[in-house]
């Protein structure tokens, strides 16, 4: 029985998953390093699912990984950025670095939430399935200064290390049902920190209270463990008027008291200003192209507050001069002279890189040589041999072959040749007794 090839056909992200297909788009590994506690590991799970669908969701690490083993890899996989956390003796930290020729930037993490800690501390949690997934999110930046000479380098950096992190944002080429995510990143001028946070999109219809939302979205309900949840139990109201237009805290069912049309749509749907009209088909029920609709952010985690500590040039191994530090200050006498270090370092590698090359070369035309060598070495004997064997072809043709019709002999020519055959057979014993030859091969060839 043949054996069964198993073809992959469910690629998750569609063309987003294959590599090679979209180009341009920032690729990235989440990983671990070192010895990290069970909650941060839980947030680098957290974090690849933030991150996709263009991360290595189930990428695994071992203990003996290094970090040089994920920079080495990440080349041919297309990986643009690296997100190690690791647990120090301070605080957990973060790197992030643009592969392959940097900069590095160090976060400390000063408080985080996992993706489960928001979910219980929401009123409104939120299931998501794996379809939030398929398209990346979008990112936003608040609180950042504006470009400028007045900014601070290292500030507009940092902004510009979030913005490579995810795909660009095309509104000519963007589907309105892809955006189904986003990643507020926000800058703490007062505490110096980024604040990081990953919401969900909702779309709720406008100008509706509650209560007739309910009655709208009734047929949505019936997929919860309980099927009566489908259902609106109004067994307790005298009329439907006092379940839609009852007022907000009022308990019983005897109330007469009212609210007015315009007060029931300022209270669910918020200001004018909260409401878009749909520019296309969206995701959910009569979310149609030009319906007016609410949308709404729901925090679905991780959150993380970061405190950026600093930035260096190059990837680990390959660091050059710092260009920011939270902690160390140096003059500029100081930095002239750790510049002069690191050029100093890179002309070292450089000269190393060169010299194993040139060894390399001249390894190969060493191997090239003898390779060469050997092969007219081989000619050679075939050419050895092939005389060997045109040789014995010669004697044995001779040997085996008759005399020559045509060819005369005379009687003086005769005994001319009996008398020196006896001579040479007198001197060939001569020889025989004082070295003999190497004895004859075998003529195995006869005539038939």
């Amino acid at each position: 029985m043949a054996r069964k090839r198993k073809n992959r056909t469910h690629l998750k992200g569609g063309a987003a998953s294959s590599p090679g297909t979209a180009e341009g788009v920032p690729k990235s590994f989440v990983i671990k390093h070192g010895q990290v506690g069970t909650s941060l590991a839980q947030l680098v799970r957290d974090m690849r699912k933030v991150m996709e669908p263009n991360t290595a969701s189930r990428l695994r690490e071992r203990a003996r990984n290094k970090l040089k083993d994920f920079m080495t890899m990440a080349p041919t996989l297309g990986v643009t950025h690296l997100l190690a956390f690791t647990l120090t003796d301070v605080a957990p930290s973060l790197r992030i670095v643009r592969l392959s020729a940097g900069p590095t930037l160090s976060f400390r993490l000063e408080r985080y939430s996992l993706l489960k800690d928001v979910a219980r501390a929401s009123r409104r949690a939120k299931s998501i399935g794996t379809v939030e997934y398929l398209s990346p999110p979008l990112l936003v930046l608040a609180s950042f200064p504006t470009p400028g000479p007045t900014t601070p380098p290292h500030l507009t950096l940092l902004m510009k290390t979030f913005q490579t992190l995810f795909p660009p944002l095309s509104p000519k080429t963007l589907s309105l049902s892809s955006a189904r995510r986003v990643v507020l990143v926000s800058y703490n001028a007062e505490r110096g920190t980024v604040d990081f946070r990953h919401y969900l999109i909702t779309v709720k219809p406008y100008g509706v209270s509650k209560r007739v939302r309910k009655v709208l979205e009734g047929a949505t309900a019936a997929s919860h463990k309980s099927s009566s949840h489908g259902i609106l139990d109004l067994g307790n109201e005298k009329d439907v008027a006092d379940f839609l237009l009852r007022k907000k805290g009022v308990p019983g069912p005897n109330s007469d008291g009212y609210e007015s049309a315009a007060s029931s749509a300022s209270s669910v749907g918020g200001d004018d200003v909260d409401a878009i009209s749909l520019a296309d088909d969206y995701v959910g029920r009569n979310n149609k192209k030009g319906q007016r609709r609410a949308v709404r952010l729901d925090e679905i985690g991780p959150r993380m507050e970061l405190r950026l500590v600093k930035i260096v040039e190059g990837v680990p191994g390959r660091e050059g001069s710092v260009i920011y530090h939270e902690f160390v200050k140096k003059s500029k006498s100081q930095v002239a002279a750790q510049k002069a270090e690191h050029a100093e370092k890179e002309k070292l590698r450089k000269q190393r890189r060169e010299e194993q090359e040139r060894n390399v070369a001249r390894k190969n035309k060493l191997t090239e040589g003898k390779a060469g060598e050997e092969e007219d070495e081989d000619e050679d004997m075939d050419n050895g041999e092939g005389d060997e064997k045109e040789q014995y072809g010669r004697e044995d043709n001779f040997e085996e072959g008759e005399w020559d019709d045509e060819e005369e002999i005379s009687e003086g020519e005769e005994d001319e040749d009996e008398d020196n055959t006896d001579a040479a057979s007198e001197s060939s014993e001569d020889e025989f007794e004082v070295q003999r030859p190497p004895p004859k091969k075998a003529k195995l060839k006869g005539k038939r």
